[in-house]
């Protein structure tokens, strides 16, 4: 059995170099295919108090954040490929057991890059200027609670143009991309689903840079679906509307975003990173934002401080709130420190200190998390 695995593993490092001698894959590039990818082994400390017979309700646990594997290359002359994994069975934190995901898979054409490129397949929406950011380049652990409720589905099947003005001098200056864009049409359902409708979700992004040290941007996307209620006739939309900016100065980095949704008919909630789209019924209008600023210091260590804020229900008036801390407004103060030991491997610890307004009481369930992360 031993000899089997070993056999397995060696046939499976050397498959791509026999593909390739025999004719049955071209190499994408001068350097061939490149293997990517990163692991997030992650601790989790939830402070819960106790309970009326002094129970104590804390809760700990080590698990994969993430855990990704994909390619990624170019095949002559304008062509380029991404695909990526998600194997972790416990992503995001989740306690069920899930099997490997799909996340990106997609093609692009590059010929008129950087002003103006294609891409097919699935891949994140564009969307605001944290959703954007690959997950191993994230100033905190988590991302922020709007988008994660909010920007949703993140995947989706479809097609996207996007590009730049590429470099430009404005007032004597040199800016990279001061105009830059993104529009893609898509299914509107999410990860690795194909659309049960003729309607399509459409999501576009502008963002400015006037200077190098200042980006600003706006998004937008409409969802149109069949009514999701029996007996109703008009159809449900969805809509979602973000500001964001970003101040960048030497290594100091501000950043903020704002989203607003507004549900007709029938409104969702999940489709993070693997995570299932609910769809619920009822209209509904949510927004929320956060605002967050980080410093590298020269001893390679990068403090954060994050405060964000969701409204999970716009119309709902403060005598309305119940005892749930999703009933009301959502406040979460992220302090954090990274320490990067090389540009491949980094450990992050972050403490969410969470205030709830309720009407009623201050929920305890804030939360510690630790991260180590390498890229390769």
């Amino acid at each position: 059995m031993k000899n089997l695995i070993v056999l397995t593993i060696s046939a499976f490092l050397l498959m791509p170099s026999f593909m390739n001698a025999q004719a049955c894959m071209s190499p994408t590039s001068d350097e061939g295919i490149s293997i990517i990818g990163f692991i997030q082994p992650q601790y989790e400390y939830l402070f819960a108090g106790q309970d009326q017979q002094g129970k104590r309700l804390d809760e700990s646990s080590f698990y994969f954040n993430r855990a990704r594997l994909g390619v990624t290359g170019n095949i002559p002359y304008d062509f380029s490929y991404y695909f990526m994994t998600e194997i972790s069975p416990t992503l995001n934190g989740a306690k069920n057991i899930q099997p490997p995901l799909l996340l990106d898979a997609f093609i692009s054409y590059n010929r008129f890059a950087p002003y103006v490129k294609v891409s097919a397949g699935q891949f994140k929406v564009p969307f605001g200027i944290e959703l954007p950011q690959p997950c191993h380049k994230l100033y905190t652990i988590n991302r922020s609670m709007v988008v994660a409720n909010l920007v949703d589905p993140w995947r989706d099947l479809g097609v996207m143009v996007s590009g730049g003005t590429g470099d430009l001098s404005i007032l004597g200056t040199k800016t990279k991309n001061a105009v830059s864009y993104s529009l893609g049409i898509f299914n509107g359902g999410g990860l690795n689903k194909k659309d049960d409708n003729i309607n399509k979700s459409v999501v576009g992004r502008i963002a400015l840079k006037p200077i190098d040290l200042v980006t600003v941007g706006a998004s937008y996307r409409f969802t149109k679906l069949p009514p999701q209620t029996d007996g109703v006739t008009e159809e449900d939309t969805r809509q979602r509307l973000g500001l964001d900016l970003e101040l960048n100065y030497k290594n100091f980095i501000v950043q903020g975003e704002y989203v607003y949704g507004a549900d007709n008919g029938s409104y969702t909630t999940g489709g993070g990173c693997g995570g299932e789209v609910e769809v619920h019924q009822g209209s509904k209008k949510r927004d929320g934002f956060f605002v967050q600023a980080l410093y590298m210091t020269p001893w390679k260590v990068q403090p954060v401080v994050r405060y964000e804020r969701f409204d999970p229900n716009m119309e709902m008036a403060a005598d309305q709130l119940g005892f749930l801390p999703e009933d009301g407004m959502q406040n979460v103060i992220t302090y954090g420190l990274n320490y990067f030991f090389n540009e491949k491997v980094r450990f992050q610890i972050n403490y969410l200190y969470k205030a709830e307004e309720t009407g009623k009481l201050e929920v305890k369930n804030d939360i510690l998390l630790t991260q180590f992360q390498i890229v390769f």
